[in-house]
């Protein structure tokens, strides 16, 4: 029986598995294999050490909220991001311009997870192609510059600029993956993060049409 250091460990296979378990035949996300997969990127990142403390912490607390949501009285209106939307738009379960009664409504957590999300795919895309050589501090800013700092105040986006300057080496990062030699992690990420992006994506767009991409 695998110990509890051995549940912690993270394993790029899992997260692949997990995100192919995501959509429905007709592209409806599934909430419980959203936040699954999550989990799996929470243990990429604290495996890591404290350097991504501050995103993986919040990832912590908002997944407890969706997993709260789905296991409650209205946990079937739950199922799907698409479904969950519906109902709290449906139901004024979301505060849509300013924090009020609703500051833990789902469509507002899975907001929040949605923008980290980005920052993940871009981080790895750079990390899938870059050299041996390549700086990941750098790669990581740029991936965060790109995404996630922009909600970001200025002094987590200091920290977190300090934070990423303290990162290992390329090499570092493929073997925390647990998938084998480098050109097999390079496969693996190849395989997840068309995945990872089409779930992105899908998500993107529900947001967008229903004006949900700027939730207090």
């Amino acid at each position: 029986m695998a110990g509890t250091e051995e549940d912690q460990k993270f394993c790029l296979q899992e997260v692949l598995d997990t995100f192919k378990l995501c959509l429905s035949e007709n592209k409806e996300v599934y909430l419980e294999h959203y936040v699954a997969g999550w989990r799996g990127l929470i243990k990429f990142l604290n495996s890591l050490g404290s350097v991504f403390g501050f995103i993986s912490k919040d990832a912590v607390n908002k997944i407890h909220i969706l997993v709260t949501l789905l296991n409650g009285e209205s946990g079937s209106q739950y199922v799907t991001v698409q479904s969950m939307v519906t109902y709290e738009l449906e139901n004024d379960l979301v505060d849509l311009t300013k924090r009020g009664s609703h500051p833990e409504s789902g469509c507002r957590t899975l907001l929040r997870l949605h923008r980290a999300l980005r920052w993940l795919e871009l981080f790895l895309e750079r990390l899938r192609t870059s050299s041996e050589e390549g700086k990941t501090s750098v790669m990581c800013s740029e991936a965060y510059n790109e995404s996630l700092s922009q909600f970001h105040p200025w002094v987590v986006r200091k920290a977190a600029g300090m934070a990423f300057c303290m990162l290992p080496g390329r090499p570092a990062f493929f073997e925390v993956m647990n998938v084998g030699p480098a050109e097999q992690v390079v496969a693996k990420l190849g395989e997840a993060l068309p995945l990872i992006s089409e779930v992105y994506q899908i998500t993107e767009e529900l947001y967008t049409r229903q004006s949900l991409m700027d939730l207090p």
